[in-house]
């Protein structure tokens, strides 16, 4: 039952716990890259005829160039003497022990697979999802062995394939069970590639990408389970609003963790500026006492003077110039800016129309038009700080316009039909050219 004749021929000179070392010329290690790809295909879980043609082993090997293993390939190219260690941990009775998948013919895989699947059903009701699994897998693979050997088309190869559907099954819900989310997704997406209409392949893949929030993937696998059995219509809708109600707690979720962060930041540089005006205070007074004196030695002319012009320098220091103007208004205006870098502003604008859009759909047009708002109101500020022929403006003026449509969106709903007219127009003047209407 060796793969290589050689080996039973060197265990035959060993006692039971023995570790030996055996030198064998090339004559007798041809077929060892061969039989080495196998094992280490079988080690990694895999079928060890995975990919090959309807061929012999030598003219799959011949057809690919290569095992996929270089060491392997070197010594197909060049056969060597090759030295195999080997331990000898039992002896039995001929076929007393359980036979590997490349040791059994046609119908005794085909008798073993369902034995692997009761035996993988009695784990499951045992929640023994693991070992359970273990076994769904080692009978797709002996099926999918024997399918290797059959043409496709054949009737035969069909009937396997339908076989496998099941076990492929019965092992992705394991691993839903396992929390296996990713595993589950290739799975069914590698068998709903061959069997388009399986209902319960959907539907587990739609478990699955609901589990890893993505609602998308999960709509679309959803509904096509209601569509392939309109029986199933009830189930759907409920696992539906159950998809929307874990994506609410997310957003919610998300929502209350960004706020946390960002607030921790302003209160953090809040603090620091505080600190910092407190130095330049302690500065300023030290400062000031050391000019005392040296003002009390003016001459006394020099302060006549000064008190003669003092009623019309009162006049001329209480207004204020125009720059110092333009500074308050631009202090108004950055205020909800301060402690906030370029990054950070951009993802609060992304946020804050993400916010906006949701409200949208829950109807709450009220609270959505000052996420629009605000959100507008950062964009105002970066365009202010970059070049308005540059690429970066450019991409701000795309997301201004996605925003000032929905905030006219908003106030439609409202019937604030007014406002509806000015935020349009003033749209419609700094995008003429375009196709910009609501």
């Amino acid at each position: 039952m060796f793969k290589m004749e050689v080996w039973e021929s060197l265990l035959t000179s060993m006692r039971t716990g023995e570790v030996a070392e055996f030198w064998c010329d090339a004559t007798h290690t041809g077929l060892y890259p061969i039989v080495s790809k196998g094992m280490r295909l079988i080690a990694q879980g895999k079928d060890p005829l995975e990919g090959q043609r309807h061929m012999c082993g030598m003219g799959n090997l011949f057809h690919y160039h290569s095992t996929g293993f270089p060491e392997l390939d070197e010594i197909m190219r060049t056969p060597q003497p090759l030295i195999f260690i080997m331990e000898l941990l039992q002896v039995g009775d001929p076929m007393s022990y359980p036979r590997e998948s490349w040791m059994m013919e046609k119908d005794e895989k085909l008798q073993t697979v369902p034995v692997l699947h009761m035996r993988g059903n009695a784990l499951v009701k045992q929640r023994q999802f693991s070992e359970a699994a273990s076994k769904y897998k080692e009978a797709v693979l002996l099926l999918k062995t024997v399918q290797s050997r059959e043409m496709p088309g054949d009737i035969d190869y069909i009937n396997l394939g339908r076989m496998i559907i099941p076990l492929e099954l019965n092992y992705c819900q394991c691993m839903l069970e396992l929390e296996e989310y990713y595993e589950v997704i290739e799975h069914t997406t590698e068998l709903l590639e061959k069997h388009k209409d399986c209902v319960k392949g959907y539907y587990k893949r739609a478990k699955a990408h609901a589990a890893v929030w993505n609602e998308k993937e999960a709509r679309r696998d959803f509904n096509m389970v209601a569509r392939l059995d309109v029986t199933l219509a009830s189930l759907v809708g409920r696992e539906l609003k159950a998809l929307s109600e874990r994506m609410k707690e997310k957003y919610w979720e998300e929502k209350e963790t960004y706020w946390n962060m960002l607030e921790k930041k302003e209160s953090k540089n809040e603090t620091e500026e505080e600190e910092g005006q407190s130095k330049e205070a302690e500065g300023g007074d030290i400062g000031m006492q050391g000019r005392s004196e040296s003002v009390t030695t003016e001459n006394t002319n020099e302060c006549e003077e000064e008190r003669g012009k003092e009623g019309g320098d009162e006049k001329s220091m209480v207004k204020p110039t125009q720059g110092e103007e333009a500074g308050s208004k631009d202090k108004a205006s950055l205020s909800k800016t301060e402690g906030k870098d370029w990054q950070q502003m951009l993802r609060l604008i992304m946020f804050l129309q993400k916010e906006g859009n949701f409200l949208i759909k829950e109807k709450h047009f009220q609270e959505a038009c000052g996420k629009f708002t605000e959100a507008i109101e950062y964009v105002d500020f970066l365009q202010n700080k970059v070049d308005e022929q540059g690429d970066d403006w450019d991409s701000l003026e795309k997301v201004r316009l996605s925003l000032t449509l929905n905030l006219g969106q908003c106030k439609l709903e409202l019937k604030e039909f007014r406002e509806v007219v000015q935020i349009i127009n003033k749209l419609l003047k700094r995008h003429k050219g375009s196709m910009c209407y609501l």
